[in-house]
């Protein structure tokens, strides 16, 4: 079973309070003795001043915004953004960890969401062994007429 299955704790972090507020009310209705902290900040100042905590977690799970509205401007948010949070975050993952990074942008096509976070890997010197991807669920075809259709790309990789 893996070392993260039925863990102690539990680190939320979102730009929202209010999904942050979501979340805990949806918790409150369950019965999970799991110790939960949750944070509103973004992610990325958040990944950072972990990192100088020197803090390494076992599971990071990344559901960012689409960052990008337009196809102008996807190669400066390939790489500022969504190459920056998989870095940080990769930076977090403990050797063998997991990491589960995704992008809801139909502007950032696979190819380019898998190559920016095979680069975010190499500049940290990390290796990923690819667990499983995915797309949006079935409620949400995809239309092979349509490119804005193919909007959600998910990974769970290993880090070692």
């Amino acid at each position: 079973m893996p070392e993260w299955t039925g863990a102690a704790s539990v680190l939320g972090v979102d730009a929202s309070e209010l999904e942050l507020n979501r979340h805990a009310k949806m918790r409150s209705l369950t019965d999970l003795r799991t110790e939960f902290h949750l944070y509103a900040v973004m992610c990325l100042n958040f990944c950072l001043n972990l990192k100088r905590r020197a803090k390494s977690l076992i599971f990071v799970i990344l559901d960012p915004p689409a960052f990008t509205k337009s196809r102008s401007s996807i190669k400066n948010a390939s790489k500022r953004i969504t190459g920056e949070i998989n870095l940080r975050a990769m930076k977090l993952v403990k050797d063998g960890g997991y990491l589960a990074t995704c992008s809801c942008s139909h502007f950032m096509d696979t190819e380019l969401f898998t190559k920016t976070i095979g680069e975010a890997a190499r500049n940290v010197h990390k290796r990923l062994r690819q667990i499983e991807f995915r797309t949006q669920a079935p409620d949400h075809p995809v239309l092979w007429a349509s490119d804005s259709s193919l909007y959600l790309k998910f990974y769970i990789f290993q880090v070692v």
